[in-house]
């Protein structure tokens, strides 16, 4: 499959070189979003040729390339998530998240990009990192239940309410025609990573995630954990002071990504009109530039190292 060189439209392949200062500007406050968080250093550009878990053509690279997007389905996922007692005991009494949110934040970036873009041995490093981390949390929830973090059930419901939501952003900010038959493939390739870490049941198409959150529905509630974690994502620090209104417009597209229900849960459909009238635009016009400064990101380098092999091969033939 050929990649365009500038594969969103409306987006600048080049610059002009006065405007370099800001791109790298940008660049810092996105890397302050990203990258950091005590997780390892993962390095996107070798070994040459290798494809990592998924591969270029994998859907998955194309829904988690786009940085805007994957920043609002990632709130969305982490107010979903918190609606599960159980998953939210396990983070409220296990995680540094009320004092370090950009920690929880780059941390979550950093599992997803390197199982998505990462080459093979940093991808199942992660893996089995991640996993560790699970076999050692474990506890009782408010309601007087236990709770694992490594029970297949809460690893299923962690990752449908990750994948359903990046998803859900890929469609409304990146490109919303993108077919039926890809969608339920992004829902298959990415059910392979929680697997590996130990869920089971894992739906694999639009209908059975469907399905599996209607069936869902009767154990989530929203209580007063729920709303603290809403809290602080909505006051989430930022590098700097500039870069106020759009994190803020970041945290209100993650509430609009939501289901209408899991809105109604939170208390906070009775705004989602006009938020959807100004946050919407928002991540539209922000989206472009974003991708202009990026342009070096996970992806690009990803792509290069996993295609490095053929390209040599190809002008070893033509010469």
């Amino acid at each position: 499959m050929t990649t365009p060189s500038n594969p969103h439209p409306g987006t600048p392949a080049s610059h002009p070189r006065w405007l370099e200062p800001f791109r790298k500007r940008l660049v810092a406050g996105v890397t302050h979003l990203t990258t950091g968080g005590g997780g390892p250093s993962l390095d996107f550009s070798s070994p040459p040729g290798d494809p990592g878990l998924f591969g270029p053509d994998a859907v998955c690279w194309r829904v988690h390339a786009d940085f805007a997007s994957m920043m609002t389905g990632g709130i969305s996922a982490l107010l979903l998530q918190a609606l599960h007692p159980l998953a939210l005991a396990g983070v409220w009494d296990h995680s540094s998240f009320r004092t370090d949110i950009l920690g929880r934040l780059r941390r979550t970036a950093t599992f997803i990009s390197g199982t998505t873009f990462g080459n093979s041995a940093d991808a199942l490093a992660l893996i089995e990192r991640v996993k560790a981390i699970h076999a050692k949390v474990s506890g009782v929830a408010p309601d007087g239940r236990p709770y694992r973090a490594d029970d297949p059930a809460l690893l299923t419901w962690v990752h449908v309410a990750e994948v359903s939501s990046f998803l859900a952003a890929h469609l409304r900010y990146v490109n919303p025609a993108l077919p039926g038959e890809l969608q339920d493939r992004y829902y298959a390739e990415t059910a392979r990573i929680a697997e590996m870490l130990g869920a089971q049941g894992v739906p694999r198409s639009r209908a059975e995630i469907a399905a599996y959150l209607t069936c869902m529905r009767p154990e989530l509630e929203a209580g007063p954990r729920t709303f603290e974690v809403m809290r602080i994502l909505l006051n989430a620090p930022v590098a700097r002071p500039v870069m106020r209104p759009a994190a803020t417009l970041v945290m209100h597209a993650g509430i609009d990504l939501l289901p209408p229900w899991a809105q109604d849960m939170l208390g906070v459909s009775t705004l989602a009109p006009l938020r959807r009238a100004f946050v919407r635009p928002g991540v539209r016009a922000v989206a472009p530039v974003l991708r202009w400064a990026l342009v070096n990101g996970a992806s690009k380098r990803a792509r290069r190292r996993a295609t490095a092999h053929n390209e040599t091969q190809s002008k070893g033939k033509g010469s």
